[in-house]
């Protein structure tokens, strides 16, 4: 009789890793962020109200694990103005640091910005795979942001025939 040498590894020893910790310093993290957004959209408000910018829009596109912000466009009426050279306050938190870190950002920058914490926290992922696109409107009279947002998806359909 001989001897048959399994084939499968051993199993893998449990993780020592406490994913619900993890996952309760995520959520605390994302709360904090989300308690920085209003303000940080009352100074840009504030400053494109200030420059006399009516509503700014940001086209974005992405598929294939790679996406982007395609332009960005600011606004007097219904004349297309540049951005001026202002720069506001911007609250942000970086990974390393729990503080949070005042950055001196310009107008154009904290527009583009919000659009990219936007998307992650309403589309996570809308870069990959097939991708999505679309536009915001920061709107400053309303002092509102709007996203029409376009998700690009494969289909197929099966349909089975017997004779």
């Amino acid at each position: 009789m001989s001897k048959i040498e399994p084939t499968l590894a051993a199993p893998m020893a449990p993780s020592k890793i406490d994913f619900a910790a993890v996952l309760a310093r995520q959520s605390e993290r994302d709360a904090r962020i989300a308690a920085l957004r209003p303000a940080n959209k009352e100074r840009l408000f504030d400053g494109l109200t200030a420059a006399g910018i009516t509503h700014v829009t940001v086209s974005f596109d992405g598929y294939g694990d790679s996406g982007q912000v395609e332009s960005i466009a600011a606004y007097a009426g219904d004349a297309e103005v540049t951005f001026p050279k202002t720069q506001i306050a911007y609250a942000a938190l970086t990974w390393d640091d729990p503080e949070v870190e005042m950055r001196a950002l310009s107008l154009e920058d904290v527009v583009e910005q919000l659009a990219y914490d936007l998307l992650s926290d309403t589309h996570g992922g809308w870069e990959n795979n097939d991708g999505a696109y679309g536009e915001f409107c920061f709107d400053a009279s309303a002092r509102c942001i709007h996203l029409e947002f376009n998700e690009r998806f494969t289909s197929s359909e099966l349909t089975t025939h017997d004779f």
